[in-house]
Order: structure tokens, then C-alpha cells, then sequence
């Protein structure tokens, strides 16, 4: 398993991205990839 987690400052310019209308669908995936390695507080839970 991939213990690598995506920082909150590069998350949040994922987010930004994923948000904005302009960007390509290549960098609408590696932004999705981004965030798809973040720890959500549900994760921490278990």
C-alpha cells in the first residue's frame, strides 16, 4: 500500500484547479491524483 499523503497546500491548489473551468483534462487527472492521496479526516478514523 502507498503510504504517501499529498500535503494540504498542494491539495488545496488541486482543488483550485479541478474548480477551474480553463485547465486541461491532463491536469484535471494529476489534480484528481493529487487529491485522491490526501488523508480525509474519515481515513484517520480508522
Amino acid at each position: 500500500m502507498n503510504k504517501k499523503e499529498t500535503s494540504k497546500k498542494v491539495a488545496s491548489k488541486a482543488s483550485d484547479i479541478l474548480r477551474d473551468k480553463r485547465t486541461s483534462s491532463k491536469s484535471k487527472s494529476v489534480a484528481g491524483s493529487a487529491l485522491s492521496q490526501t488523508t480525509s479526516s474519515n481515513k484517520k478514523r480508522k
